[in-house]
């Protein structure tokens, strides 16, 4: 059971990174655009670009890429859970396809069109902090009783494994986000082969955490904006 607890409290720190990500966002959006009479929309693609990136560093946690799977094949009583939990990563998947819908259609966002966007957000980040409780509070405590010991030595070894990786990346002069992003590419694939030619995921694993002072002013250019795959939803 040490190993089972090493490996929960590894997940946990984990969560508790993705976790404040999401609140900083969440506060910034409060405090800053829910004050506004209209938002530019230079504003609206940065909100876009953000919860992008928060909702791919969710998805390319250590828990969905190696917990999730080994409860699923140890036990069939996590099946309600994990619907559950699937349905609240729907909800903030939802959420920025609707802005993004917005983008390329307005010159600018106003009045009640503001609070519509920003209750757009605040419901993303709603649904992935619920999902983030609920895994630490219901999944965690689950998997703990189901899962046998010699998984979750497998699951220790794939996480070692998987920090190993991006710490070998980081020393070569990768940013950390890029990093990470090649690491969860090489966990991901069959044999830990990398195919970047096949698999663009933006901005996995290293997350920066948004401060309200940094994202007071957005960026005036257009980013790129990498599309959502459908295959990113949790089986």
């Amino acid at each position: 059971m040490l190993t089972a607890t090493y490996t929960l409290v590894a997940l946990s720190v984990e969560q508790a990174s993705v976790r404040l990500s999401l609140l900083s966002f969440q506060k910034y959006v409060r405090t800053t655009l829910m004050q506004q009479n209209r938002m530019t929309l230079s504003q609206l693609e940065y909100a876009c670009e953000n919860l992008n990136t928060l909702y791919q560093a969710c998805h390319w946690r250590k828990t969905e890429m190696y917990l999730i799977p080994a409860l699923r094949d140890a036990t069939e009583r996590a099946d309600q859970l994990l619907d559950e939990l699937n349905r609240l990563n729907q909800a903030a998947l939802t959420s920025i396809r609707l802005l993004q819908e917005k983008l390329g259609s307005l010159a600018d966002v106003r009045d009640e069109q503001v609070s519509e966007v920003c209750d757009s957000i605040d419901l993303f980040c709603a649904s992935l902090l619920k999902r983030l409780e609920k895994e630490e509070q219901e999944l965690f405590g689950l998997a703990r009783n189901a899962i046998a010991g010699e998984t979750w030595f497998s699951i220790a070894n794939q996480l070692m494994m998987h920090d190993k990786h991006l710490d070998e990346m980081k020393r070569s002069g990768l940013p950390p986000a890029e990093a990470a992003q090649v690491s969860a590419r090489r966990r991901a694939l069959p044999g830990g082969a990398v195919d970047d030619g096949q698999i663009s995921i933006p901005g996995l694993q290293v997350l920066p955490i948004v401060s309200v002072e940094e994202v007071s002013a957005p960026p005036l250019k257009k980013p790129a904006r990498p599309a959502l795959r459908d295959d990113a939803i949790m089986k």
